[in-house]
C-alpha cells in the first residue's frame, strides 16, 4: 500500500502541475490576444479618462487601453518626439489649432472613411465651427472631444448703474457702456473691462468679427494691417487709450479679486472660469454677475474662436478599427456627460447640451449660444507662433503708446511673414497633380 500510495501521489502531483502549466498557459495566450491601444491624453483630462476606461474594456472583451497622461507643457515636444521616432501612440489628444501640424507632417488619418460607418459621429452632432477646425482640405482629421470659446463675463450691478439691464450687444454699446462705467467712478482707480495684452484672443477675435482672415494668399501673408483687421484692433486700442481698460497685465494680481472689488466689471474669457468666479462671488455677490455671448460690430451674437481638443489617430496604428470603437465611445452621449461631471471640461456632442445639468446653469447657456456663432482661427502649424509670440507683443506696445497701431501692425505683419516664408516656399515648390 505504501508503494501504492507513494505513486499515486506522485502521479497526481504530476498531473496537477500539467494542469496547472495549461492553465497559465491558456491564461497567457489569452491576455497576449487582447488589443492594445495606447492613447495619450494632456493634463487632468489625460488622468481623469482613466476613469472611463473600464466600461469600455467591458463593453469591448479583448480590446484593452493604455492611457498615458502628458502634460500639456511637454505636450507639443514629447508628439513631435514620438512622430520623429515613429512611436506616436495609437490615440491621441490634440488641442483643435495643433491639427494642422500634425495633419501636415502626415501624422494623423483623414477619418472620413470611419465617419461614413458610424452611427455615434455624424457633422450634424457637433457644432459647425466646431467641427470645421478639424478640417484641412475637405478631410476631416480629428473629432472634437471637448470644446471651449470666449464669452462675455460682465457685473449686472454696475452694468445696471450705467443703464444698461442687458449687456451690450454691438460694439458702439460696449464703448457707450465703457464710458459710463468710468464715468460712474467718480474718480475712483476702476475700469469698465478688462483686456489684457498678454491675452491675444480678444484681438483675434474682433478683427474676425469685422470682417479680417487674418492671413492673405492661402495665409502665407499676413493681413493684419489691412482695413478691416487694423479698424478692429484700433478699435480695442481705443479702451487702453481712454482709460477704460487697465493697460498691460501689470495691474490686475487676481482676476476674480478684481472682478468682484469692481476693479473692472467686464472680461471676455472662457468656461474654465465659471468655477473660479462661483468661488469668489459669493454671498450678496452671488447674483450680480452673468454671462453673455460676444457683442458684434453690427449683429448680436458676434463670431468668437472655436476652441477645445480633439481626438486623432496616428497614421501608424495597427489598432484602427478597435481605436475608432473608443472614439465613437468617448464620443456617447452619456460619455461626454460623465466626463463633464469629472473634469468640467464642456461637451462637444451637443446632444449632451439639452441635459439637466446644461439647461438649468444659467452661466452656461451663454456658452451653448455663443458655440452656434465661433469660426476657426487660421489652420496653420505656425498659427500658435505667430499670436502668442507677436500677436501679444505689439499689442502691449500699442497699448501703451510706445508706437502707434499704425505701426504695430506694420511690424506685426513683416514678423509674421518671416515666420511663414517656409509655408510659402512649401506652396511654391508643391508639385501640382496631373
Amino acid at each position: 500500500m505504501t508503494f501504492f500510495y507513494k505513486h499515486i501521489t506522485k502521479l497526481l502531483s504530476v498531473i496537477f502541475i500539467l494542469v496547472f502549466a495549461l492553465s497559465a498557459f491558456s491564461c497567457k495566450n489569452k491576455s497576449e490576444n487582447n488589443i492594445v491601444i495606447d492613447f495619450w491624453g494632456m493634463g487632468s483630462e489625460g488622468e481623469i479618462l482613466k476613469q472611463l476606461v473600464p466600461e469600455f474594456e467591458r463593453r469591448n472583451p479583448g480590446i484593452k487601453v493604455n492611457v498615458q497622461m502628458i502634460p500639456w507643457t511637454a505636450a507639443q515636444e514629447k508628439l513631435i518626439s514620438a512622430f520623429a521616432a515613429d512611436n506616436l501612440p495609437d490615440l491621441f489628444q490634440l488641442g483643435n489649432t495643433w491639427v494642422p501640424q500634425f495633419a501636415e507632417l502626415g501624422a494623423i488619418i483623414n477619418l472620413n472613411s470611419f465617419i461614413s460607418k458610424s452611427d455615434v459621429i455624424k457633422k450634424e452632432y457637433y457644432f459647425p465651427g466646431i467641427w470645421d477646425t478639424n478640417i484641412i482640405f475637405n478631410k476631416v482629421f480629428g473629432i472634437p472631444w471637448y470644446i471651449d470659446t470666449r464669452i462675455l463675463f460682465y457685473r449686472k450691478d454696475v452694468l445696471e448703474k450705467a443703464g444698461f439691464n442687458q449687456p451690450p450687444k454691438t460694439w458702439d454699446e460696449l464703448y457707450t457702456l465703457s464710458k459710463r462705467i468710468r464715468n460712474n467712478a467718480n474718480g475712483e482707480d476702476k475700469y469698465a473691462i478688462y483686456l489684457p495684452t498678454n491675452e491675444w484672443s480678444p484681438f483675434i477675435i474682433f478683427g474676425l468679427q469685422n470682417g479680417s482672415t487674418i492671413l492673405k494668399d492661402s495665409n502665407a501673408y499676413a493681413d493684419f494691417s489691412g482695413a478691416k483687421f487694423k479698424e478692429a484692433f484700433k478699435y480695442l486700442i481705443k479702451f487702453h487709450k481712454e482709460n477704460l481698460a487697465p493697460i498691460g497685465i501689470s495691474q490686475v494680481t487676481s482676476v476674480y479679486q478684481s472682478f468682484a472689488q469692481e476693479y473692472f466689471s467686464m472680461y471676455i474669457s472662457g468656461p474654465w472660469n465659471i468655477v473660479e468666479f462661483k468661488k469668489w462671488m459669493k454671498g450678496d455677490l452671488a447674483d450680480k454677475w452673468g454671462t453673455a455671448p460676444l457683442p458684434g460690430r453690427y449683429t448680436y451674437p458676434g463670431v468668437s474662436t472655436a476652441g477645445g481638443s480633439s481626438l486623432v489617430m496616428s497614421r501608424n496604428s495597427i489598432h484602427k478599427e478597435a481605436a475608432w470603437k473608443f472614439i465613437e465611445y468617448l464620443s456617447e452621449t452619456k460619455t461626454q456627460l460623465q466626463f463633464y461631471n469629472l473634469v468640467n471640461d464642456l461637451p462637444a456632442v451637443k446632444s449632451v447640451w439639452e441635459e439637466k445639468t446644461f439647461k438649468d446653469d444659467p452661466y452656461i447657456k451663454a456658452f451653448y449660444e455663443q458655440f452656434l456663432h465661433v469660426v476657426p482661427t487660421p489652420k496653420i502649424p505656425e498659427w500658435e507662433q505667430i499670436v502668442f509670440a507677436k500677436v501679444q507683443q505689439y499689442a502691449e506696445e500699442a497699448a501703451r503708446g510706445s508706437i502707434t497701431e499704425d505701426e504695430a501692425l506694420k511690424r506685426l505683419d513683416a514678423d509674421v511673414n518671416t515666420i511663414l516664408e517656409k509655408r510659402r516656399w512649401v506652396i511654391k515648390n508643391k508639385p501640382v497633380n496631373n
